[in-house]
């Protein structure tokens, strides 16, 4: 049974997560290929996606637009000759064909339109098709607008060379405040494989920064018969919806934390996230007082002076005579006798 066009549509709008703006039928050859091959092809925003057929719901190819250098027509145009194109993005080239050439002007100019966010002047189009490229336009600057620039990226590795250093780190900040993965790295794919390759102990996957705006790479080493693979996975971003895996049946997902959780599952849980081993210390020592300290905390004791006790010198009594007493008289003592002799006298005449 037929899948109907209306519900092809949607999934392709849910699986691209972008607004369509031209699509039709058009031939693709990449560099090196000697034949073109017949695509259904949609432009949604910035990205042109190809199908196989009209009915096909998850595209085949992608060729992003945002890096677009140029896009040359290999010949003159002429009414009734088809318009071949050259597109080159960085270090590739793609050649597409439109048998009509008044349909490939439409789409040299939407192409043109949304990579360099501006309306190509040389366009051969009417009023009307001009008006809708106005729309696009606005509707892709709109689009972009709120995309934002990308999110500061995590430390990078320490022990990662910085000569080897492929991405700015001017903005680099703790990947837990953005929700990151403990396995991001900002590094290259390169860098990536070779932490992988280097350490394979810590780990299986590894997620980087992509060349591509508003992406990620998901890099992975699984095991073989033959030895182990480095896979390298494209992550998109869509703008306050989550993240698309791009498979062959592209996947979303709400966060890149939920992509590695995916990746686990997928898996049967046989691939680990990269996370590598700090050392540990195995015995504890007693602390010794640095000397600065211990001669301040010396010095802020105060000393008690002892107390000087005299000792007590006990003077020598002279001992007294018993004094007797001569039937029953009063007798005065000596002493009182050498104070006063003139009773003494007194008493002894008594």
């Amino acid at each position: 049974m037929a899948v109907p066009p209306r519900v092809v549509h949607q999934r392709r709008a849910t699986i691209t997560a972008l607004p369509l703006y031209y699509s039709g039928q058009l031939f693709k050859k990449q560099s090196g290929e000697k034949d073109f091959k017949k695509f259904y092809g949609e432009l949604r925003g910035a990205a042109l996606f190809l199908y196989e057929d009209v009915k096909q719901d998850t595209y085949t190819e992608r060729l992003d637009l945002d890096q677009l250098k140029s896009m040359d027509l290999d010949a003159p145009f002429k009414k009734m000759a088809p318009a071949i194109f050259t597109l080159t993005t960085g270090t590739k080239e793609v050649k597409l064909r439109i048998d009509n050439a008044d349909t490939g002007e439409e789409w040299r100019g939407y192409i043109l339109t949304v990579a360099k966010k501006e309306i190509p002047s040389t366009l051969q189009l009417m009023p009307g098709q001009l008006l809708h490229l106005k729309e696009t336009l606005a509707q892709e600057k709109k689009r972009t607008a709120g995309l934002g620039p990308n999110p500061p990226l995590p430390p990078r590795p320490a022990f990662l060379s910085s000569s080897s250093l492929h991405t700015s780190t001017s903005s680099e900040t703790d990947n837990s405040s953005h929700g990151m993965p403990s396995c991001f790295f900002s590094v290259s794919r390169q860098e990536a494989e070779q932490m992988l390759e280097t350490n394979p102990e810590y780990g299986n996957i590894i997620l980087r920064p992509s060349s591509r705006t508003n992406s990620y790479g998901l890099t992975m080493r699984q095991l073989t018969n033959s030895g182990p693979v480095m896979k390298n996975y494209r992550v998109t971003s869509i703008p306050n919806s989550g993240f698309i895996i791009e498979l062959d049946s592209p996947v979303k997902v709400p966060s890149l934390n939920a992509v590695i959780s995916y990746v686990l599952e997928k898996t049967e849980y046989r691939l680990q996230p990269y996370s590598p081993s700090e050392p540990y210390d195995t015995t504890i020592e007693k602390p010794i007082m640095p000397s600065s300290t211990a001669t301040s905390s010396t010095s802020k004791i105060k000393t008690i002076p002892k107390a000087k006790v005299q000792p007590i010198v006990h003077k020598d009594v002279p001992v007294q005579s018993p004094v007797k007493s001569i039937d029953n008289e009063y007798v005065i003592p000596e002493d009182e006798c050498k104070n006063k002799k003139s009773d003494c006298l007194m008493g002894s005449s008594i």
